[in-house]
């Protein structure tokens, strides 16, 4: 694939400087381009009035080093302009703008940034705008350049506590982030596969909760384990390294410490935190699991001391306290928990998380900090002060910024880069879902729903990584390269979905730079894409295939394509059962993996399809058409293919387009109790002519489903009809036991199959 990209990459950063388009990610709010070009020489000196942006500048004198080895020398004074960098810093202390102008003439680059930060933030343009190619003598277009960030909260997440991650990696991560503007490094420090930092008051936290005798090796579906000794933890002294490093590029850290749920590293260090004693076991297993803190005096004597360590560690204004996923199996049979809701007058388990919070939010103000967390806060009232970071969508963010809290946007929708990013059947292992860099560059932080005044409170976005599916630093690099440049573009706030193009040709340019830096980046947008919409007359599906270059063959017999197949020129109609498969090519020769495609061809295929309710917007991708697409999920890469409903009824109705007699409906469910997936309580088939009068000819029960695995086949006698219906009712909470247990089940559902 090295090869294949370096060849991509000659042709298609050509066409990109030819076009006149420069590198720029994210894209700056003004750019005039001019005839011309600055050349940047040893010679060049740095001119600046004041020395209090000394850091600013020894990492661009560091950067023009590794790459070009040499730097420029700093002084306030200089006979002549000629052949300078000239830099004005209004107020360098001042953290929160970013602002600056960047003026690049045939003498002479003028900076004039507000604040340090500004500073920085012009020489990392500078550095995408000086070429690849070693050189002693540097040429940068002229050019003029006015430029600020939109949104406050520009940020990357990493998921330390699935899978550890040593020091060296973290920093080259908050590199990443600077590289592109970002300016928060979440840092998920705590979890029940690992405690990953040193609390010196409580050492079996890491001599203890650091490590787990196995993992759980592939997908959550195969429930596989290994019994090799897996862990690791950051002492303070890394931690302190660390944040300096991230201050250095005006990246703030904020420490993620998991509660009341996610605790079980916790606990198994000091059980009596718990509900029941114990005894446990650092996890092993991904999921959610039901031993949670216990909201006794003694647990908030323990968070608020390690609380305390961690605000000596980190000096960053929100503190995360995670609040998510935490079931109350073990609250409703704690016999402290349920006298604890009596006394202080609440009315269930969800209320005593909310006390359970704004206790953690109390200690944590008091100390001149900010809480926020997981949008389940907002679940039995939220906190007085708390941020809300929204994960299960934009509900949580649109609620709280409704209630004049302060909200990050990051739903599992755009923002998940744990989910697959090209044709799931191409990439390593994932979660699910299915996040192109298109679909994160479409993303809009703000939501319509709020007033400009409420809009006020949204303070940006984030991507989350986490890391159940990520075991070496290298496949991190793999899942946030690129789509985190795709973020950075959005929450600069220049992104503009309706010229992705535009942005492609840039991105792909910064492909050189991941090279020259080693980093292992994705390379889906190379790989042949596809999308199924309905053809005109309703016979069958048009099959559209895309790539990031032309040169596309494929075939339709099943057979490996060759640069001799069928060029692909528009959407392939498809009426039959067949299976078409298709690559890039370039001279004759293959250029990308091979994507394989079978369609199902049935009544139902590319008819007209409604549905009462909606699917969620994390896994909805086709909508209700993804049930009569003639495409079928596959049932171990649950991607694309899928729609999934989160506490909500499948009720669709199909429109054969005329009456006709049919026999058997076929559609496929899930089930993956780590992912909150279960199957639904049962499958009835209903058929009308009239589209309003429906009679229902055969339903299937949940043991049939479960004995079917999911693949069922529904035979009935012949019916004439113009009208299908299928309800499938969500299994409703998932049940005590189960991993979410009284969360809201998933229910999954893929085609419709009409015979």
């Amino acid at each position: 694939m090295p090869k294949i990209a370096a060849l991509f990459l000659l042709l298609v950063v050509n066409i990109g400087f030819a076009q006149g388009q420069l590198p720029l990610i994210p894209q700056p709010k003004e750019l005039i381009q001019k005839e011309g070009n600055f050349i940047v020489n040893p010679g060049t000196l740095i001119l600046i009035g004041n020395s209090e942006s000394d850091t600013e500048i020894k990492l661009f004198n560091q950067f023009l080093k590794t790459s070009y080895g040499f730097e420029l020398i700093t002084t306030n004074n200089s006979k002549s302009p000629l052949n300078t960098i000239q830099i004005q810093v209004k107020n360098p202390k001042e953290k929160q703008s970013g602002k600056y102008e960047l003026k690049v003439i045939n003498s002479q680059i003028q900076i004039s940034a507000q604040g340090n930060i500004g500073l920085f933030y012009a020489f990392q343009t500078l550095q995408q705008l000086l070429p690849i190619q070693n050189s002693t003598e540097i040429k940068i277009p002229c050019l003029e350049i006015k430029d600020e960030p939109k949104y406050t909260w520009r940020g990357m997440h990493l998921d330390v506590g699935r899978h550890f991650f040593p020091k060296e990696f973290i920093k080259k991560y908050i590199d990443y982030l600077a590289m592109y503007k970002m300016n928060t490094f979440h840092w998920h420090l705590t979890e029940d596969q690992g405690w990953r930092i040193e609390i010196k008051k409580y050492p079996k936290l890491t001599e203890v909760g650091a490590w787990r005798k196995g993992s759980m090796v592939g997908h959550y579906n195969d429930q596989t384990f290994d019994d090799k000794k897996y862990g690791g933890f950051y002492t303070q002294e890394e931690i302190k390294e660390i944040v300096a490093y991230a201050k250095a590029r005006h990246i703030t850290v904020v420490p993620e410490i998991e509660m009341p749920g996610h605790s079980q590293a916790a606990l198994a260090a000091y059980p009596e935190l718990s509900c029941t004693g114990g005894p446990f076991e650092v996890a092993t297993q991904w999921g959610v699991l039901d031993d949670v803190y216990c909201p006794k005096e003694t647990t908030f004597q323990f968070l608020e001391n390690v609380l305390d360590e961690v605000l000596a560690l980190f000096p960053s204004e929100y503190i995360h306290i995670g609040g998510d996923e935490s079931p109350k199996t073990r609250w409703k049979n704690c016999a402290h928990c349920q006298n604890l809701i009596k006394k202080e007058g609440l009315k269930d388990e969800h209320e005593l998380q909310s006390y359970f919070i704004r206790r953690i939010e109390k200690f944590l103000n008091g100390k001149g900090r900010q809480i926020i967390g997981w949008d389940e806060i907002l679940e039995g009232g939220l906190a007085p002060n708390a941020a809300v970071m929204s994960w299960r969508g934009t509900e949580g963010g649109i609620a709280a910024a409704k209630q004049k809290h302060y909200a990050v946007m990051t739903p599992g929708s755009h923002c998940y880069f744990d989910h697959y990013q090209g044709e799931p059947k191409n990439e390593p292992v994932a979660i699910g879902g299915y996040t192109t860099v298109e679909k994160v560059y479409s993303f809009e932080p703000t939501p319509k729903e709020l007033t400009s005044e409420e809009a006020k409170y949204i303070l940006g976005a984030q991507g989350n990584v986490w890391t159940e599916y990520m075991n070496t630093s290298e496949h991190v690099e793999y899942m946030i390269m690129p789509r985190m440049a795709a973020l950075a573009e959005v929450v600069w706030g220049t992104s503009d979905a309706t010229k992705y193009q535009s942005f492609q040709n840039r991105l792909i340019q910064h492909f050189s730079v991941y090279d020259k830096k080693g980093i292992n980046y994705s390379r889906a947008l190379f790989e042949v894409t596809s999308k199924v919409s309905p053809s005109e007359n309703g016979k069958g599906v048009l099959f559209a295939l895309k790539s990031a270059n032309p040169g596309i063959h494929f075939t339709t017999d099943g057979t490996t394509p060759t640069g001799n197949s069928r060029k692909y020129d528009n959407p392939v109609l498809v009426t039959k059962n067949q299976t078409i498969k298709a690559a890039y090519f370039e001279n004759g020769k293959q250029k990308s993996a091979v994507i394989e495609q079978p369609f199902f061809i049935t009544k139902s295929t590319g008819k007209k399809i409604s549905l009462i309710n909606q699917p969620h917007e994390n896994y909805g991708i086709g909508g209700s058409f993804t049930l009569v697409d003639g495409m079928r999920g596959n049932m171990e890469k649950y991607g694309r293919d899928w729609i999934g409903f989160w506490g909500k009824d499948l009720d669709a109705t199909i429109d054969l387009g005329k009456k006709q007699c049919v026999s058997k409906v076929t559609m496929d469910v899930l089930t993956n109790d780590g992912s909150w997936i279960h199957y639904p309580k049962y499958i009835e088939v209903l058929v009308s002519k009239d589209g309003k009068a429906f009679q229902s000819v055969k339903k299937v029960t949940a043991e049939e489903i479960r004995k079917m695995k999911g693949i069922v086949t529904i035979e009935f006698g012949k019916q004439k009809t113009k009208y299908i219906r299928v309800i499938a009712p969500n299994a409703g909470k998932v049940p005590d036991g189960k991993p979410g247990a009284g969360s809201d089940c998933w229910l999954f559902v893929d085609e419709i199959m009409v015979e």
